[in-house]
């Protein structure tokens, strides 16, 4: 049976892939039975993408599939990428501690483990999401602007804005391996410049960084020029 996590990521990618098509009504006990889990998951998952901006509750029941466009997911990335390039510049003017220094060294390193095996299977997916969500979390906070982080939470509820909002396409496997590699060597190179207090470097980086969501999409026309000619 799916974990809670699993089931999050399934119909999180259900949405974006347009197998639930916008404007659609969903509701628990269907959906339950359509992934074969019970309805707790399901009732966790439909209040997360509500958060998320990919579901739009329902006046009377249920929930509604939210219509998405990739111009919103580029603009919504855009200002996470301006907000969290901002928090990543204060936190290296102030220097890190001793302690958030610790803390994004384990995320990098316990992140590193998971990639030994070459490729991605839902324990490790789920293993990664939490990494990444504590490496994201300090430089957030660290930064210490209220500001920031109240901005974030606001641009968090549109789709695919919020580094909480992880996807993995098991049907492009290696290319969605690729993509999270990727993103795990730009949280490295992050982490180098807040060590080295290189404020302007950081905030680029981390700016670059909120894009990877798009990744595939974006190498796509450079790696495969005539699949894309056909279209």
């Amino acid at each position: 049976m799916l974990s809670g996590q699993q089931v999050l990521l399934k119909l999180r990618k259900m949405i974006i892939s347009g197998e639930l098509v916008g404007g659609m009504r969903i509701a628990e006990i269907p959906t339950a039975e359509l992934l074969g889990v019970s309805r707790q998951p399901i009732r966790v998952a439909f209040r997360l993408l509500e958060q998320e901006g990919l579901l739009i509750k329902n006046s009377t029941r249920g929930y509604i599939v939210r219509e998405i466009s990739n111009e919103l997911i580029s603009q919504a990335l855009e200002v996470r990428g301006v907000l969290e390039g901002l928090a990543a510049k204060t936190l290296a003017e102030k220097g890190m501690s001793i302690e958030q220094q610790a803390t994004l060294l384990k995320c990098i390193h316990d992140s590193e483990k998971l990639f030994e095996k070459g490729e991605f299977g839902e324990e490790e997916l789920e293993k990664y999401h939490q990494y990444n969500e504590i490496f994201h979390s300090t430089i957030i906070q660290g930064a210490q602007n209220i500001a920031i982080i109240q901005a974030l939470n606001k641009n968090n509820q549109l789709p695919l804005a919020s580094a909480n909002a992880l996807t993995f396409d098991h049907q492009h496997a290696l290319s969605e391996y690729r993509r999270l590699q990727f993103a795990h060597l730009q949280h490295c190179s992050i982490y180098e410049a807040l060590l080295h207090r290189q404020a302007g470097r950081a905030e680029i980086l981390m700016r670059e960084h909120s894009r990877v969501v798009i990744f595939a999409s974006t190498v796509q026309p450079i790696l495969n020029p005539q699949t894309e000619e056909k279209r």
